[in-house]
């Protein structure tokens, strides 16, 4: 069976600005990827889950989001660091009611079904309790960081 990190998106991955949306809004945490290339390294499958309830809002649309994963998965590859999955969820129960958005956890089930992951042996990285509780329905440990920080804080948690 495959391991995985879990990773949420905004404050994990890129700078937490509220609802970031734009590309020259996009910044990556800074030491990401060195972190990401050792979990890879270690065996790691690498997974986004996201909420982006900001288009259930009709604060931005759902191709302005695809834009930013593009942009992601293309700066990841010239770093030879490869996304098994982008789930995101474009709901807000304000708005739309759906099964997907944390701290439900669909997106990390369906993940650990069709990549045939183990649950105990990965971790789901987030900066609001939504991410770990999605994470432990799951089976899956969760880590809960301040938001904008290097995940080489938490290497310890996992190695």
């Amino acid at each position: 069976m495959n391991k995985a990190i879990f990773l949420d998106r905004d404050g994990v991955i890129n700078m937490e600005r509220g609802y970031t949306h734009r590309l020259e809004d996009f910044v990556i945490i800074p030491d990401l990827i060195e972190v990401l290339q050792l979990l890879q390294k270690k065996g790691y499958l690498l997974i986004i889950v996201s909420n982006q309830s900001g288009v259930a809002k009709e604060l931005y649309k759902q191709s302005e989001v695809e834009i930013l994963h593009n942009y992601l998965i293309k700066e990841f590859s010239k770093n030879q660091i490869t996304l098994s999955e982008i789930y995101y969820c474009v709901h807000h129960p304000d708005v739309s009611r759906c099964i997907c958005r944390k701290p439900d956890s669909l997106f990390v089930e369906k993940a650990l079904a069709r990549f045939n992951i183990d649950a105990t042996r990965s971790y789901f990285i987030g900066d609001k309790e939504r991410d770990t509780e999605a994470a432990e329905k799951a089976g899956v440990k969760g880590i809960l960081i301040e938001a904008n920080i290097s995940l080489k804080t938490i290497l310890n948690q996992i190695f």
